[in-house]
């Protein structure tokens, strides 16, 4: 965590840097780019650290090293992007203009930054930070990154004041003495001037986020309702495929399921759902335009969830080595033609008949349900991964600890876990 964390600090200022000095030759001035004060721009932050945690194994590949350092920088903007537009009310960028790009936040120049990220970052500047941070003693290191986070988080909520102009709710507060009413009020229309000033001139393109009206039907459109419901669907519809696909090549009816409790393969949920959330608004876009997509978010998602269950989890769940044309056994060009093809069959011809059902749920009812599917589904998700963590520990010979561990080691012994998960190998 040391690590990251400094990891996080130093590509979010080069980020910053490169941004501002790209908004300097483009202006002719300095403009700050970052939507906080201060020299961190954490778009890059983020991004660096899951290129590190997901793709570190692709050094020696730069062709893929690029492409899944493109897609992950590109997601990176897309949800950060979306979740200050929900926050702030506002979108802060907006690249609607540009001939190739995502929801107006992502286009082809924030792709390939995010592919040279990937390959500077992996190749080169990681072992120079490494070897610059081994240099410096720990606990010297440890308080200067204390106190830039300190003022980072101090930076946050001043921004987040700023927009939401919550200061001026604090402060009429009829409990709170009259003379820290005007020092408030003082601070607060100064910090504005200052914030207002500088984000007009980083974001002048900034639009405020239309209000719409409200609806009656449920889960109307691309909402966060119908994301959910998808998830589980495809979950579900995803676990049903695998089964009967694996059944019809290799006559053996085996368990596809990500969770201990019930039929549901998390990584279609995902795969489809957030497919839907990024392509929602090219779904009548052509075929070929669909499949290419498909091929590459698809084989990306694939590979990171193939490294995310192997640091987490200890085990490999699928191995595409004895496959021609595979990525490190993680990835395979057949099964990237899959999801090409079920990206395609999904937006054009099986998403619109789910999304008319599911709009057709009652409101109350609709909200009720989700709620209690919700926390089933996070319930689920927990009790199966520490049923997996202890399946691991058992394999090291580590003993329960209390009885909870003893009661989930009976539980889900070795061959319940073994029935659940029969292509989980061990790392």
């Amino acid at each position: 965590m040391y690590f990251i964390m400094w990891l996080f600090l130093v590509y979010s200022f080069l980020g910053w840097i490169f941004e501002c000095s790209y908004a300097a030759y483009k202006h002719n001035k300095f403009i700050n780019r970052g939507v906080l004060a201060g020299p961190l721009l954490s778009i890059y932050g983020i991004s660096a650290i899951l290129i590190k945690l997901f793709l570190f194994d692709l050094s020696d590949r730069i062709v893929f090293l690029f492409i899944g350092s493109a897609i992950i920088y590109g997601l990176c903007e897309l949800i950060v992007g979306n979740l200050l537009q929900v926050i702030f009310h506002k979108k802060w960028w907006d690249y609607s203009s540009s001939k190739f790009n995502i929801s107006g936040f992502v286009n082809l120049r924030s792709l390939i930054i995010g592919g040279l990220l990937g390959i500077t970052s992996i190749t080169y500047l990681n072992n120079i930070l490494i070897n610059i941070l081994n240099r410096i003693p720990f606990r010297i290191g440890f308080v200067i990154l204390i106190v830039i986070l300190s003022l980072f988080a101090i930076d946050i909520i001043l921004t987040y004041f700023y927009v939401l102009g919550i200061p001026k709710k604090f402060v009429r507060a009829e409990k709170i003495h009259k003379g820290l009413i005007k020092l408030s009020m003082d601070l607060n229309e100064k910090i504005i001037y200052i914030q207002e000033r500088r984000i007009k001139k980083a974001f002048p393109e900034a639009k405020e986020k239309v209000k719409k009206e409200k609806s009656n039907i449920f889960a109307k459109g691309c909402n966060s309702y119908k994301l959910f419901w998808l998830f589980i669907i495809c979950s579900f519809m995803g676990d049903i495929i695998e089964t009967i696909f694996c059944y019809i090549t290799t006559g053996i009816l085996m368990s596809r399921t990500s969770l201990v409790w019930g039929k549901f393969s998390i990584v279609w949920g995902i795969a489809l759902s957030g497919g839907t959330w990024v392509l929602y608004n090219y779904r009548e876009k052509s075929d070929s335009f669909l499949f290419l997509f498909g091929v590459i978010l698809g084989g990306a998602f694939e590979y990171i969830c193939s490294i995310f269950t192997e640091l987490v989890f200890g085990q490999v769940f699928w191995d595409y080595s004895h496959i021609p044309f595979n990525l490190g056994g993680r990835i395979n060009l057949l099964y990237c033609f899959f999801w090409g093809i079920a990206s395609v069959i999904w937006l054009k011809k099986i998403y619109p008949h789910i999304s008319k059902l599911i709009e057709k749920i009652p409101m109350k009812i609709g909200k009720i349900i989700t709620f209690l599917m919700l926390i089933f589904i996070m319930m689920d998700l927990i009790m199966s991964t520490i049923a997996l963590k202890r399946y691991d520990l058992r394999s090291s010979n580590i003993l329960a600890n209390n009885s909870f561990e003893s009661w989930v080691d009976e539980t889900y012994n070795d061959n319940t876990m073994k029935k659940i998960y029969p292509n989980g190998i061990k790392k």
